[in-house]
This record gives C-alpha cells, structure tokens and sequence, in this order.
C-alpha cells in the first residue's frame, strides 16, 4: 500500500508540552505546573452571557469574520487600551484561539522558501505552522543576559534576502520576558528598511507586571506591517471557549479570511457572545487576575532565590524561567526526575527552542496553595541534588 501520510507533517514533532502533562494526569498526588491555563474559572458574567445566548436559541453560524458588534468591541478595546485602530468591517477576524490566528497569517503570507523569523524560547507553535505553509522557519536564539528580549544586533545577523515575516512573540511563553516602546521602536526601525512584515502574539498583552504593554502595530509606520494576534483564553480565564481574533490591513485580512471560510466556518457562536461581555464589562475581572499573578510571580521569584535557582524577574505572562545549568543535567533529565522523584510536573525548556536547554518552564497560573506545596517539594530536590538532604 502506498503511504498515506504527507512527508512535511511527518518530520513534525509532537509538542513538548503535552508530554509531561499526559504522564502526571495519572499519577496519584502529583502536581502540575506545567500548563499554560489560568486557574481562574470564567467571571460569572461572562459564562452568564454565553447561557443567556444559548437560552435565546443564538446557535447558529456567524459571519464568517465573526459577530458584528464583537468586531466592534475588539476594535474600541484595541484603541482604547493600546491606541491603535482598525476597521471592524475589513480589518479584523474573529478565530478559532489565537492559534488559528497564528496558521492562517502564515499561510496568507507566505510563498515557498520565504523566511520566517522566529525568536525562541518562544511558543511550540510557530515552527510548524511555517513549515505547514511552505515557509522555512529561522530562529533567533534569545539569551538570558538579555532577559529574552529580542535585540536589534540580533535580527539583524538572521536577515536575507528571502526574510518576509518576523514573529515578536512578546509578552513571552515560555520566559515572561516583555518588550517596552523604547525597544521595539529599534525593531520596528529595522523591519521598515529591510521590508518586512510582522506576526505579533499578544495573546498575553494583558498580563504584564510594572508597566502596560505597548503593541509594535501602533508605532509609526508599523500598522500597515503588522498582523495583530490577540484572544481572550488567558486574559479572561476563558480557554475551552477557544476564542481569538487578528487584526490586520485590508490586503492580508481578505487572504486569511479566504482560508479561515474553507477550513472553519466561524468561531464557536456561543463564545462570541461570551466574549462580547467580556469586551464590555472584564477590565475589572482582568485587574483582580492580574493582581493574583503578579502576588504569585513575586512569591515564585523569592522562593526560587532562596533555592539557589538563577531566574531573571518576568513582567509579563504567567511563566517562570529558571536555569538548572549549575546541576549539570539536560532539561528532560532534571524534568523527569522531578517528576518520579517529587511529583511535580514543569516542562523542559528545551519544548521551546533548543536554546532552552538548561531552563524549565514553570507556571504560576495555579493557586498558591498548590505553588507553596510545589516549591516545597522542588526545594527538596535541589537539596538532595546539592548534597544537602
């Protein structure tokens, strides 16, 4: 018989994501702080709205951008929050999670061989959903003494001739490294005199500690280069919804809507209406969650001084990055053993770039109560690896 499977999906990796949260979701007394979900249930309002809209009988297909007054919110929420604007009829789509946003921008943008700039660590999607649309990935590896921040020297060593597309994958998962305006205007410089385009992730553009995010589409002559991705899972607590949204010019926009109609349809019905409420009346929902995170990331960074473990300060996402260099193991290896040994589950930096070897990813989306339990068991291990227990 002839293979069915197409050599490009193949080559492929699953990601490094899952691998450790399969295996803990069956092991007694084991905790978790590998997954990027927040631990907040979805504001009642917001659930409410999305009861109400199912009550109504409101269960049948959008447009295929998304509801009307949905696009509308997502514009006077862009302009009012991050001073940028869009016009809700052509310019913005609502998607599947802000990953569809991430494989349709690609697969609008690119021809076979155009370059795709992707700093790492970043997010395990990039990488294949530029291979899936014939794109070749090439990656930029962040380092620590830069905090992860992506560094004019930097792009610049990786530009070519076929360079199209850069992804600015901040605030940053796995690192919860940010960018601020005086640093993306040196970006955006560069991106103008060598003609290219941007993907933006800002799917965590509200979740950001000691200063507001700046999104690279509102810098000058940034707009008609960039595709804005944003969405409403971590911000709101609202990930099973599967809601997201992209905000791009005219041209672009057309191409992705193009492949968002044959290959989805529209977003889930009853999600935009959940997510209309959430637009309106979630600014204080936001604040108490981003509060609880920031208490969380302050608690983890003084935890993990104390342990020994190097980890720059984050100011944005949910993550902590700290390095495990000094105990001369890979990142799977000092992933797995905290697993068997302690129970606790936290993803190998090496699930986001190879540049991630000797990091790990741990989340603080999780309840302090299960950090407090966590770190003490994490703090037992370094122990017994230092010789000390």
């Amino acid at each position: 018989m002839r293979n069915p499977l197409s050599d490009r999906i193949v080559t492929i990796p699953p990601s490094g994501i899952r691998k450790f949260f399969d295996i803990v979701s069956e092991m007694k007394d084991a905790i978790s702080l590998g997954v990027g979900e927040p631990d907040f249930d979805t504001p009642w309002h917001i659930r409410e709205e999305g009861i109400y809209s199912l009550e109504k009988g409101r269960t049948f297909y959008t447009s295929n951008a998304g509801l009307k007054e949905l696009k509308v919110e997502i514009c006077s929420y862009l302009s009012r929050r991050f001073g940028v604007s869009y016009d809700s009829d052509h310019e913005v789509m609502v998607t599947v999670g802000g990953s569809e946003a991430i494989d349709v921008a690609l697969r609008a943008m690119l021809d076979p061989g155009d370059e795709v700039l992707i700093p790492q660590p970043s997010y395990v999607s990039y990488v294949p959903c530029t291979i899936l649309a014939n794109g070749v990935p090439v990656i930029i590896e962040l380092e620590e003494k830069d905090e992860f921040k992506l560094t004019p020297e930097k792009l610049l060593e990786k530009i070519t001739p076929k360079t199209k597309v850069l992804v600015l994958p901040f605030p940053n998962n796995p690192t919860g490294a940010v960018m601020v305006r005086e640093e993306l205007e040196k970006i955006a410089e560069i991106v103008v005199e060598k003609d290219l385009f941007i993907i933006s992730d800002e799917i965590y553009a509200e979740l950001t500690y000691g200063g507001g995010h700046t999104t690279i589409a509102a810098l000058p002559g940034m707009r008609e280069r960039t595709v804005l991705i944003n969405g409403f899972s971590k911000s709101y607590a609202m990930t099973g919804w599967r809601l997201g949204y992209t905000a791009a010019p005219r041209l672009i926009l057309e191409q992705m809507l193009k492949i968002h109609q044959f290959a989805i349809m529209c977003a889930p019905t009853t999600s935009q209406y959940a997510a209309i409420a959430a637009l309106k009346d979630g600014d204080k929902d936001v604040q108490v969650m981003r509060e609880s995170y920031d208490q969380r990331r302050r608690y983890l960074k003084h935890a993990f001084d104390e342990m020994g473990l190097e980890c720059f300060e984050p100011y944005g996402a949910f993550y902590m990055f700290p390095s495990i260099k000094r105990f001369g193991m890979t990142s799977e290896e000092f992933a797995t053993r905290l697993l068997m040994e302690e129970k606790v589950a936290v993803v190998p930096g090496t699930a986001f770039g190879d540049c991630g070897e000797g990091f790990l990813r741990i989340s603080y989306a999780y309840s302090l109560k299960n950090l407090k339990e966590a770190l003490s068991r994490i703090s037992r291990f370094v122990n017994k690896l230092d010789g000390k227990a």
